[in-house]
């Protein structure tokens, strides 16, 4: 009898160990083909160097995480000019924050998709924003896709003007594949 109950422990703690393993195994790396835009009457265009680490599991979403950076050096506003300038310190101050940052803090389901909640910093201020996320899988690829907007005067990005909006939608569609 003591056989047998040995044999059921040990069935379930291999079956308990499979299930944690599939469930740890989501993590994503973002391919080529990723595009980060920005959109308003004017300014418009595109960051075009993006990396991160992603952990997405939508059965676990308390253990999935977003750790995402965007180089401000590679904006690209199809104006060599505009694409200087707004690295000025008048702008994103490339110089001093090279980088635009997102780390996810709780990612909850929602009738599209997904709200990634995080912090989002530009140009050293950081705020909590709310991203809606439409995820879709296919095996071992998947989308990330949304559209939110970014008030730039929360960043102190620029000043106020009536040549360049305060509010920029924000439009993005990132391809990953399971590490």
């Amino acid at each position: 009898m003591k056989k047998a109950n040995f044999y059921w422990v040990g069935a379930f703690m291999l079956l308990l160990f499979s299930a944690f393993a599939m469930r740890t195994n989501q993590v994503w790396e973002i391919k080529d083909g990723y595009s980060i835009k920005f959109i308003s009457k004017d300014p418009s265009g595109q960051f075009n160097d993006f990396s991160g680490d992603i952990k997405f599991d939508p059965i676990d979403l308390t253990g999935s995480k977003f750790d995402l950076k965007v180089k401000v050096a590679s904006i690209s506003t199809g104006n060599g000019m505009m694409n200087k300038k707004a690295q000025t310190g008048e702008w994103f101050d490339a110089t001093a924050h090279p980088f635009i940052k997102f780390i996810s803090s709780k990612i909850t389901k929602s009738d599209k998709g997904y709200d990634i909640v995080g912090e989002l910093e530009m140009k050293g201020t950081k705020k909590t924003i709310k991203i809606p996320t439409v995820y879709k899988q296919d095996g071992s690829k998947a989308t990330f896709s949304g559209t939110f907007y970014v008030k730039r005067s929360m960043f102190e990005i620029g000043h106020k003007s009536d040549a360049v909006p305060d509010v920029l939608k924000i439009e993005f569609n990132v391809p990953v594949t399971k590490k």
